[in-house]
Formats: structure tokens, C-alpha cells, sequence
């Protein structure tokens, strides 16, 4: 019968929290990881970070925004509907919950979080609240309208800092500009951030922190598309190395990420013309002469 729509919530326009029943995965599911979402047999896959989990509800907690085909009929569903796949937890857990809690504690640690990138921010941050670890945390969008979980990041967070892009509510600017204000103008030092957003956000907030020498680790959710490494989509150079979001992260380090180049691969993957061309790009590389998936 697949896993039931447990409770659905509009947190903004096209945006939607939709908890899912699923005793395997709410078992399971670290932070930082992700679920493949099927909505029946003709579906597409979507990959979903895991927003929350209840292991005594035997719930997770997804948040997306319904922009195309597969996610409009996912924001479709009403409470006691049925996803006919709900597959996880996959990738990466974050790098945070392997660390010694007695270290962590020495740690000044900032989440920044720019619109839907709330949602994989929050199950970390309430990981942190849950082992008695402080941290402030950042979320920013274009408008009021557009911001998510604040009440729910305030619960868990040390510090609550909100921005907007257009000054409707908050600070007035980018969530750069309030980081830049926090450690320049109110004293604030910070040994780590990690950062959860649109593409284009990590990319100028990971230039920002390598200036203000802050390590910085981000998730590459965004560009992934079937969530297993078969597609090639979600292809990143770290430095030197080629990796994958979805098999070898999400998270990495926001330092060595090639944005550009992953940003690019997004946009030609839309396009029947660019998979063609990324796949002839790919041909001969650790990727594809494994996968099966037509590229070798």
C-alpha cells in the first residue's frame, strides 16, 4: 500500500512539511541524510532531505517545494493518502554526530539556512539541542512570506538571527550581510559553519567564510536528481577529486566545492540536449564505466 501521509502543512506558497509514516526509515535517519521519495510506478524519484524523524511515532518529516510535475502531485496528497515509495535514509549522516560531544562543546558553531535550506538545517540543530550543545543559527529568505520553521529553529537554537532579502522582516539583507555583521561589527566568532541553501547562496556565503576563515561545510541536495549516482547529475569537483552528492555526501567541504561548474551541470541536466552532452562529457570516468547507465 506504500507509507501514509501522517499530517500536511502549507509552511508557505509551494512550500509544504508533510510528515510520512515509515518505522525503517524514522529508525534509522541521522541528520544531514535524505529520503528517495515514488509517487506509483510511473513516477519520478525525488530525493528529500530529512527535515525531522520521530522514532517513537515512527514518523519522518519531509519539507519541499512543489515547483515541478512530480513534486505538484506530491503536494497533491491530503493526510491519510499513501506514497507507494519512501526509501532511505540515504547518504552521508552529518560529520558532526561522529565527533566527541566534550569537543563539540569547545566548538563555536553557526547553521546558516536560506529558504527550504531550513529544513535540512533543523534536525541538526535539534540533534545539537538534544545533546545539551549550543549553537546559533541563521535563516534567510527573500521576503517574510517565503520564511520557514522559524518558530521551530528559535526552540532549538541558542541564537535566532533572521534576514530577509528585501527587509520585510528582520535583519535588512542577505544572509551574508548578516554574518558579515555578526563577526565584523558584534564581536561574534565562530569555529565552523554549515551551510544549507540554494546553490547560488552557498556559493557567496562558502566565499565569505573562507575570507573570514571559518570552515565551512555545505549540502549539495539541490543538484541531486535520482539520488543513487546513476544519473551523473549531481557530479562535483572538490579540488582535485570528483565526487558525487548522493552517494558521497550530501555534505562537503563549501571550500573546494567547484560551484560553477556543479551549477552548470544542474541547468544542462534539464535539458534532453545537455544529459546528452554531460554524458558524452562523463565517458570514461570512475562514473560511468561502473554504473550501467549508458555512459560508458
Amino acid at each position: 500500500m506504500g507509507n501514509k501521509v501522517v499530517s500536511k502543512r502549507l509552511l508557505a506558497d509551494n512550500i509544504y512539511l508533510m510528515e510520512i509514516e515509515s518505522k525503517r526509515v524514522s529508525k534509522s535517519a541521522k541528520p544531514g541524510q535524505f529520503v528517495i521519495v515514488k509517487m506509483d510506478e510511473k513516477g519520478e524519484r525525488i530525493p528529500l532531505t530529512i527535515a525531522d524523524y520521530d522514532k517513537n511515532k515512527n514518523t519522518v518529516t519531509i519539507v519541499f517545494q512543489a515547483v515541478g510535475a512530480s513534486t505538484k502531485l506530491l503536494a497533491d496528497l491530503s493526510e491519510g493518502d499513501f506514497i507507494m515509495d519512501f526509501v532511505g535514509p540515504l547518504g552521508q549522516p552529518s560529520e558532526f554526530i561522529k565527533e566527541d560531544i566534550s569537543k563539540l562543546k569547545n566548538k563555536n558553531i553557526i547553521f546558516i539556512a536560506g529558504g527550504v535550506g531550513a529544513a535540512p538545517v533543523y534536525p541538526q540543530v535539534k540533534w545539537f539541542k538534544e545533546n545539551n550543545l549550543d549553537v546559533d543559527v541563521i535563516i534567510g529568505s527573500r521576503n517574510k512570506d517565503l520564511l520557514i520553521l522559524e518558530d521551530e529553529m528559535r526552540a532549538v537554537a541558542k541564537n535566532l538571527y533572521v534576514s530577509t532579502d528585501d527587509g520585510s522582516y528582520g535583519y535588512d539583507g542577505k544572509v551574508t550581510d548578516l554574518l558579515k555583521d555578526l563577526v565584523q561589527n558584534q564581536g561574534k566568532r565562530y569555529d565552523h559553519a554549515v551551510v544549507i541553501g540554494p546553490m547560488i547562496m552557498m556559493k557567496f556565503t562558502s566565499m565569505l567564510t573562507k575570507e573570514l576563515e571559518i570552515p565551512t561545510i555545505v549540502s549539495l541536495n539541490p543538484i541531486m536528481v535520482d539520488g543513487t549516482g546513476m544519473c551523473g547529475a549531481c557530479r562535483v569537483s572538490l579540488g582535485d577529486e570528483i565526487k558525487f552528492a548522493c552517494v558521497d555526501g550530501p555534505e562537503f567541504d563549501g571550500h573546494l566545492v567547484n560551484f560553477d561548474e556543479a551549477m552548470r551541470r544542474q541547468a544542462m541536466y534539464k535539458s534532453e540536449e545537455g544529459r546528452a552532452l554531460l554524458e558524452s562529457e562523463d565517458r570514461g570516468t570512475s562514473h560511468h564505466s561502473n554504473c550501467g547507465c549508458g555512459g560508458n
